[in-house]
């Protein structure tokens, strides 16, 4: 029986040195959504600040719901589709003038 590895094995493997065992999913999930700051300090003594934030309109789907739609246009088609099930008297009544 061959034990070789391929690269790409090899790749996908993480060292036996991490161990994210206590480790935490989506921990960070709402600073991230709010936006965020990094300070880099560089070898010359000086620092760099760098502001990191959602762009506008932008909107993170939880991953349950991303295995469901992988991209923009699935989940713009589905809610064009849901859109089309609400009555337009509904909808007048409820956008303001």
């Amino acid at each position: 029986m061959n034990t070789m590895k391929t690269k790409s094995q090899l790749d996908d493997e993480m060292a036996p040195v991490y161990n994210f065992a206590g480790g935490v999913r989506g921990k960070h999930a709402q600073a991230y959504q709010r936006g965020h700051r990094v300070i880099i300090h560089k070898t010359d003594g000086t620092t760099e600040v760098q502001e990191f934030a959602l762009p506008e309109g932008a909107i993170l789907l939880d991953p349950d719901v991303r295995l469901y739609f992988p991209d923009a246009e699935s989940v713009n088609r589905t809610l064009r589709d849901l859109i089309r099930l609400i009555p337009e008297q509904q909808l007048a009544r409820e956008v303001p003038s």
